[in-house]
């Protein structure tokens, strides 16, 4: 059991939580929660040792491991994924060697009945014991198995750890602390580099295997799945609660209510106290009363209401110029980095105002994906964007394209038009930019304020094709479901590549699966398609479902492989529709380029028999296109697909 004990930290003689307690369980699952700045983060350093409190204390049982990861660390590159791994065993590594080291020497020996002899002995034994006791023996396939549940391929194991990027760095940091098995995991956000399949045996892991959990993480889904504990900082004090995050976000608002109706109550009897003081304040008949109001006024404790974030703004994106029927159309597309198949034969066609998910592990061809149709990669196939498409486009590295001598403010101030000039400030809230941040230069901003600067920045501008790469990184709950609400309220096309289960859940209506160089549509949203993949799994493994239930969750009583068949009747005929379409604007082009040409030499006859030609064409395959657009609305009705 860990202890926190009347803690207090102050900054610059600023309190940020004061006299706080509480303890930790064997086998319990913690969420710790609070607004941006309210101390989790510290709190997480001070119980693993790594910072002290103003005040109080953090008492720890005998020999108590703690295993702590922070959102970012350095990194020793200095040997092979493998090696690095292994690290984690150092401490028995060292009693392997200590052991090996002494029966070398007794075999040496030949004082057998010395008093030395028999103590060496002794120790061996209880070496022995200790290392039998503490550690399981399958270190190699422990090792293994880890670093393939958080995502590494078996031929990555003999690649030096400087070849990984900082996330996939993380993930072996993540590695080396749950091998340990510490009493108590410190996770702060730990699903941050992680993709949905880590996420989830991640999860697995946490549930089953590992002891003691207290994590920070903006993940709600991951939060649900994993704790059963829910601590809250606010207003440098905490509440604990006996429930998930789900549960507790209800609890909170009850907890909020019913301190606003006595702070009220307090506020009432303090100004019906004050005004009698005043009244009789001067009449002696009185003084006692008066004197006995004015004390019971001294003793009053002031009730505070917890700080609960208000910027719910509500915003439209811009209006923009609607797209053609089928903004994207991919067809037998492949991507190759010499002799690595990234993907191959990929096939996706987009309906206007259709939202759809790209997942999978990193490295298997998402954001790939994402810079073929945005033109900043070569590929091989068939790739066409439809008519009028005005694509908004948020990369991972988007923030390095801001102006950076352009204060926050101002950066949004520029593009922004309408109604929502008016609100800026609460927009600029809600992605976590109050009082004095708004007025600081993008230069200064961190990488994580940055990128979400820039997004925010996007949701400014008249699109109507999005295309986000993990947009929701560096935000917290509050801002992902402003955003969630924004994309939902989105007339236009959207692709999201994410991680995040909450996040897709009710917001994209097929998911596109990247896995072993290939590119598989999976009808239904993300709930959905984790199902079917839950119920795929070769090694017979069972993952519980990962999204909570939720009463309004659409339901369908279509079996999958009738549905399957219907949406492919539908698809077939959505391209008849798209190709019409693409045929019909040649036409027009064509008609428009020899009425110039009328104008010009009028007496030419050929140009007369050409244009009547492209007439008669276009109006036949107008009448094509019109039969299979009606033919698609019947099919839609009959599948009750309205």
């Amino acid at each position: 059991m860990v202890a926190v004990n009347n803690l207090s930290v102050e900054f610059a003689s600023k309190p940020l939580f004061n006299d706080i307690s509480l303890t930790i369980n064997v086998k319990e699952k913690l969420a710790l929660v609070g607004k941006n700045g309210a101390g989790k983060s510290t709190l997480l350093k001070i119980i693993a040792g790594l910072q002290l409190p103003t005040a109080g204390t953090v008492s720890l049982p005998n020999d108590f491991k703690i295993g702590y990861l922070p959102q970012e660390m350095p990194f020793v590159d200095d040997s092979t994924l493998i090696e690095e791994a292994k690290k984690a065993f150092s401490e028995r590594i060292e009693l392997e060697r200590k052991i090996t080291q002494m029966q070398e020497e007794l075999v040496n020996r030949t004082d057998y009945h010395s008093d030395s002899y028999l103590s060496l002995i002794e120790k061996i034994d209880e070496l022995t014991q200790t290392l039998n006791n503490r550690f399981e023996a399958n270190m190699e396939g422990d090792v293994e198995k880890t670093l393939i549940g958080l995502g590494f391929k078996p031929s990555d194991f003999n690649r030096h750890t400087s070849e990984f990027s900082g996330g996939w760095r993380m993930r072996v940091e993540l590695a080396k602390i749950l091998l340990q098995k510490p009493d108590l995991l410190l996770l702060d956000e730990p699903t941050n580099h992680l993709d949905i399949n880590s996420i989830q045996w991640l999860e697995q892991f946490l549930i089953n295997k590992a002891s003691a959990v207290l994590l920070v993480s903006h993940d709600k889904a991951f939060l649900d799945n994993v704790t059963n504990r829910t601590i809250e900082i606010s207003c440098g004090k905490i509440y604990d609660y006996k429930v998930s995050y789900t549960p507790f976000i209800n609890l909170r608002l009850e907890r909020i209510e019913q301190q606003t109706k006595a702070y009220l109550n307090q506020q009432k009897y303090i100004n019906e106290t004050k005004d009698f003081i005043e009244r009789f304040r001067y009449k002696a008949t009185k003084a006692v009363q008066v004197q006995s109001r004015i004390k019971q006024l001294e003793k009053i404790i002031p009730i505070e209401i917890d700080e609960i974030d208000n910027h719910h703004v509500k915003f439209n994106f811009p209006p923009a110029e609607r797209s053609g029927d089928f903004p994207l159309i991919i067809d037998s597309l492949s991507k190759s980095y010499g002799d690595h198949n990234v993907f191959s034969n990929a096939a996706l066609t987009l309906r206007r105002g259709e939202k759809i998910a790209l997942v999978g592990s990193n490295g298997e061809g998402k954001t790939t994906m994402v810079k073929c149709i945005m033109g900043e990669t070569e590929y091989n196939g068939s790739l066409k964007l439809g008519h009028n498409v005005k694509i908004g486009y948020f990369a991972q590295n988007q923030a390095q394209k801001l102006d950076q001598s352009k204060t926050v403010f101002q950066t949004l101030d520029d593009i922004a038009s309408g109604e929502i000039r008016t609100r800026l400030k609460d927009l600029l809230a809600t992605f976590l930019f109050r009082g004095e941040d708004i007025d600081k230069k993008v230069s200064v901003l961190s990488g994580g304020e940055k990128t979400r600067l820039a997004l925010a920045k996007l949701l400014l501008e008249p699109v109507n094709f999005l295309i986000l790469d993990e947009p929701t990184n560096h935000l917290d709950i509050h801002t992902k479901e402003v955003l969630k609400n924004a994309l939902n309220n989105f007339t236009g096309t959207l692709i999201v590549v994410s991680h995040d289960r909450e996040f897709l859940e009710g917001l994209v209506n097929k998911v596109y699966e990247f896995a072993n160089g290939s590119v598989r549509e999976n009808i239904g949203g993300i709930r959905e398609f984790l199902k079917t993949r839950n119920i795929q799994q070769k090694d017979g493994e069972h993952i519980a479902e990962t999204i909570p239930d939720k009463a309004t969750a659409p339901k369908s009583d279509v079996p999958f492989a009738i549905k399957k068949e219907q949406d492919r009747n539908l698809r077939r005929i959505e391209k008849k529709i798209a190709t019409k379409e693409e045929l019909m604007l040649d036409i027009e082009n064509n008609i428009k380029i020899i009425e110039d040409s009328i104008s010009q030499q009028s007496d030419n006859p050929e140009i007369y028999k050409e244009y009547a030609d492209l007439k008669e064409k276009l109006n036949s395959v107008t009448e094509d296109w019109e039969n299979a657009v009606n033919e698609l609305e019947d099919l839609k009705k009959q599948y009750g697909r309205q």
